[in-house]
């Protein structure tokens, strides 16, 4: 854990003599170091010199250090106390807080919200459940769940180190959406004790995101809980990734001028997230699809959650292997193994992903060079333009799963929504997600 690099945000304040060129030098010091350049702000604007707060993305804390000698060496440049570390500042006393939804400001008012009004609503749920859809919060309200055990790349961090991803989820529900979303951390490593913890909550909320929870033990807690539970659940690192690759494959084919029918999709790494890809991708209507996966596991989780009508040819011997490389119009990878997909594999016209972090089976550019029409790497899926859109969508249709229609509708609205040369829309418009709020409530409503 220790000897992971993590990137630092930091804030320079900059003062620079009105010279021009300065900041310039300033800013190349800081990539010869390896880092990159976020937002510019100017504070201070004088006769003789400039302030600017600098943005600093650098690749760890020595190359931070390092980025500050260089800069105060640059003559004319002076670094300003101040430094402000962003992502501590972000995460003061946590990311997100709960505010009220009603006004008390008078004792009629208590008497309305509390006792003695409140027995009424109280009696009302015991006579008709469903009630609680609109006369508490759990209609506009999920729970995100974790026990911590795969959390980022850091792996089994425990319950508590795990709570500020599961804040920021909880964040981008209420920013992009308006779903209240409630982190929730557990102490439970075997899937029987997270089901039952899970379980005991649940009529609480209106849906169950399920978030960094380790393989394989989430497939059963995924599957027992869609068994039981009367409210959608959703495992954002298989599936909230599969829509997010699928439309950016859309996307693509969209950029080729190619029909997906007439197109053979193919999967290499059936793991979480590549198991769940290409079952969403079997919905989509290649033409074929193929598969491998070293291991029969991934194999038969890609039967679970696959298309039941579609013909999936998908095997464990290394010549399905060299076969999904050689016949696949449209190739995903997500094995964990860097540089995997030599160059001179890559098919003539061929759209590939290739999705291991931080380093790719194939880089963009390699496989660009060739000779792939299209070609990606990880950077590009960002599983915030699915999750939000998805839940707000399954909780305004009352739906009681996240079918695989639902998914597919995701992926086809954020391609829908993708700027023309791009392969996936801005996550921070809201329009987008509310587009596939819209399709996946619709998918529910037109299967119900």
């Amino acid at each position: 854990m220790g000897e992971l690099s993590i990137e630092r945000d930091e804030v320079f304040r900059i003062r620079t003599e009105r010279v021009p060129g300065l900041l310039a030098k300033a800013l190349a010091a800081a990539g010869e170091h390896g880092a990159n350049i976020g937002e510019i702000e100017t504070v201070h604007i004088g006769a003789d010199h400039n302030i600017r707060e600098v943005a600093i993305i650098a690749p760890d804390d020595e190359s931070l250090r390092l980025i500050a000698d260089a800069m105060a060496r640059i003559e004319g440049v002076e670094l300003l106390p101040g430094q402000v570390d962003k992502v501590w500042e972000q995460h003061k006393d946590g990311k997100i807080r709960i505010v009220p939804n009603a006004t008390v400001r008078t004792l009629q008012d208590i008497r309305e919200v509390y006792t003695p009004g409140v027995a009424r609503v109280v009696s009302a749920l015991v006579d008709d459940p469903s009630l609680a859809q609109d006369l508490t919060w759990k209609g506009n309200t999920i729970a995100v769940v974790t026990n911590g055990s795969r959390v980022l790349g850091l792996g089994d961090v425990g319950p508590l180190a795990s709570l500020p991803v599961m804040e920021g989820k909880a964040l981008f529900y209420a920013e992009m959406v308006d779903v209240n979303a409630v982190p929730l951390v557990v102490e439970a490593t075997d899937p029987d004790e997270l089901v039952g913890v899970i379980q005991r909550i649940a009529d609480g909320f209106g849906g169950i995101h399920l978030e960094d929870i380790a393989t394989p033990g989430v497939y059963e807690v995924e599957r027992r809980l869609e068994a039981d539970l009367p409210i959608p659940v959703f495992h954002d690192d298989q599936h909230g990734t599969a829509v997010v690759v699928a439309a950016a494959i859309i996307s693509a084919t969209r950029r080729t001028g190619q029909d997906i029918e007439s197109l053979t999709f193919g999967q290499v790494g059936l793991g979480a997230a590549g198991s769940a890809i290409a079952g969403l991708a079997s919905g989509l209507g290649f033409r074929r699809v193929l598969a491998f996966d070293p291991f029969q596991g991934g194999v038969d989780r890609l039967h679970e959650v696959a298309d039941p009508a579609a013909e999936i040819d998908a095997s464990t011997s290394e010549a399905q292997f060299d076969r999904v490389i050689a016949e696949a119009d449209v190739l995903v990878l997500t094995t964990g193994r860097a540089g995997l997909l030599e160059p001179s594999r890559v098919k003539e016209g061929q759209i590939i992903m290739a999705l291991t972090n931080p380093l790719p089976e194939i880089t963009p550019n390699q496989a660009r060079e060739a000779g792939a029409a299209v070609a990606a790497d990880g950077s590009i899926v960002n599983n915030v333009l699915s999750f939000p859109g998805i839940f707000r969508g399954a909780l305004d249709a009352r739906a009681t799963s996240v079918t695989l229609k639902m998914k597919r509708a995701a992926a086809f609205a954020l391609a829908e929504a993708t700027p023309e040369g791009e392969l996936l829309p801005e996550p921070l418009d809201a329009s987008v997600h509310h587009a596939v709020a819209a399709a996946v409530a619709s998918a529910w409503t037109d299967s119900a």
